[in-house]
Parts: structure tokens; sequence; C-alpha cells
């Protein structure tokens, strides 16, 4: 066994669920529920990063904003390093919350255009509640702002003032400044040119082998995931349909949704491109609200047998750490 698979989980997500209550009338009457994520599990390893990737809506930034709780789920357990925070009383979960930080998808809507660079970082060490003098709590300032790549000259600038990648760069810097272990990264490079978004996802790397630090990336992007994250889950409408090791992705995933998504990523090779097959869905993804019976992906599935439409397929092992749920996957 490799030293990574001998690391012990920092987070143990079990049976989580997150349903929001839709209202009508006078007396606000529940009428139906959205299954945002239902049913989901995995673990995240110490000094790894899992991806989670799918199509808008499926439930991944749902997912790790319960991991954090930043939502609190309607079931299910969330083991941090062994105690179950997920139904934990606010009160309690305080001392826990500096270790556990989210980095946002939208780097200027986080920020606050009123306040500088300095404020919006000094704010975050003083949340700490450790004691720091002025100066001490400069240099721990200037220490995090340089720590992502800004210089220190830029400390008394506005968000308005700063590019899309360098706002992203100070989000980080407030992300730190707690000395977090754990971060979830909200589609962090989406919003980003290409350009910026290798340098903003060379710099998660220097800081997770300098700081020590755990991810959970969310994206849309399997490229990008796939550069980045040690292992990927799937969502498909709430639930997990596969997790594999990133270096077996483009070669040995097997769920149908899996294989679309994948038959999507551009590539620069002419003649690759020429000669790949495109995995067209038909039909749309169905509502949260009223999800299909079986397995949420049947009604799109061309492999789809009368037991996909019956039974929802558990989120079996299949050799090597490779999770499946899939009735009948393909074997070609």
């Amino acid at each position: 066994m490799s030293a990574e698979g001998k690391r012990e989980p920092i987070i143990q997500v079990e049976n989580l669920k997150m349903y929001f209550p839709l209202r009508k009338g006078l007396v606000s009457k529940v009428y139906a529920q959205v299954k945002a994520v239902d049913d989901v599990s995995f673990q995240v390893r110490e000094g790894e990063t899992f991806g989670l990737v799918g199509e808008s809506g499926c439930g991944k930034t749902t997912t790790g904003k319960c991991v954090l709780r930043m939502l609190r789920p309607t079931g299910g357990r969330i083991l941090y390093r062994g105690v179950d925070i997920a139904q934990m009383p606010p009160k309690q979960f305080k001392q826990y919350r500096r270790r556990l930080q989210m980095i946002f998808q939208d780097p200027y809507g986080s920020l606050d255009p009123r306040e500088s660079v300095y404020t919006i970082v000094k704010e975050a060490v003083a949340a700490d509640r450790r004691p720091h003098s002025a100066g001490e709590l400069r240099d721990r300032v200037v220490e995090l702002i340089e720590m992502v790549g800004l210089s220190r000259e830029m400390i008394t600038r506005y968000p308005h003032e700063l590019s899309g990648g360098q706002r992203q760069r100070l989000g980080i810097a407030r992300a730190l400044a707690c000395d977090p272990e754990f971060i979830v990264c909200d589609e962090p490079v989406s919003a980003l040119d290409v350009s910026i978004q290798a340098q903003i996802i060379n710099l998660f790397e220097s800081l997770q082998e300098k700081l020590g630090l755990t991810y959970i990336f969310v994206a849309h992007d399997l490229a990008v995931v796939r550069h980045i994250a040690r292992r990927i889950g799937v969502m498909y409408l709430g639930r997990l349909v596969e997790v594999l090791d990133s270096d077996d992705l483009f070669l040995r995933s097997r769920h149908p949704y899996t294989r679309a998504l994948l038959s999507a990523v551009p590539t620069t090779d002419y003649y690759a491109e020429r000669e790949r097959r495109r995995i067209l869905l038909e039909g749309e993804v169905p509502s949260p609200i009223n999800a299909p019976p079986g397995c949420p992906f049947h009604p799109r599935c061309r492999y789809a047998t009368p037991a996909c439409s019956q039974t929802m397929p558990p989120l079996r092992d299949t050799g090597g750490g490779h999770l499946l749920a899939c009735h009948n996957p393909p074997e070609d």
C-alpha cells in the first residue's frame, strides 16, 4: 500500500442528505422537497485532493457546504477526524470552524468592496481570536499576501482595483488566515482566463505541499480536476455515480454518465479529435423535486435495463478503490 493509502481520513461523509422544503399558502405548508444531495458517501484522506465533478445543479457545491456546516444537513454523518459534526450545535461546532474553510467561485462577489486588501485579510486573522500586537497582525497579513503571490504594495488596494486572478489570490489568503487544514474549493478557477487558471492551480498545489492542506475541489471541468485531484467523484442529480483515481478517469471509467462527460472534453490533438466518438445525451436532467425511481440517470441512458427504472444501484467497489453505481455498465 502507498503512503497515501495509509493516511487516515480527515473527512468521512456517510449517507449525506440535504433536502430543501418547498412551501406554499398562508401557513407555508411544505408541499415538496428539493433533494439537492441524496445519500452521498465518500472519504477524503489527509493531504489529498478529492475532486467533485458534474453538471450544474447536481449537488456538488451543496455537498461542500454541508461538509463545512455552512448548511445543516437533513441526514447522514460528517466525521471530521472521527467527530460527527453534522448535527452539532453551533456553539459546540465553533471550535472546529477555523480548521475548515472555503474558497468561493466568484472572487469579487465574496469580497467586501468597501474594504482594502489589508482589512479583508486582517479581519480573518483577528477572527482566530489569538492575541496579536499591531505589529504582529500586520506582519501576518503581509506574510499571507506574499504567500499567495501578491506584493505587499497591494495591501492598500480595494477589490475593484485587482484583476480576477489577484482577487482569487486574495480569497485564498483570507481562507489561510486561520491556519486551516481542510478547504473546500468551490469552482475557484471557472471565472478566470485559461492562462490564469493554470497559475491558480499551481498555487493550490504548492500551498498543499507547503502547509499540508487537504482539499475538496468542486468543478465542472474534468480536465482541470484531473490535473489537481488524486481521486474524483462524479455526481448526477444529487448522487455519486462513480469514484475513481484521476489517473484512471480517461481509461477505466465505466459509468455511462462519466463517459458522456469525458466525450465532451476538448483536445488539442487534431487526429484524436477527429476520431473521437461523441456521446450525446438525450432529454433533460430530471427535476430534483420529482426524481425518477431507480437510477436517476436511466431516462437518458442507452444501456438502461428494466432494473434501472426500479431499484437504485448501490455504490459498490469494483476493485482497486473504483466505486461504481450502475446495474449494467458498458464493457467496451
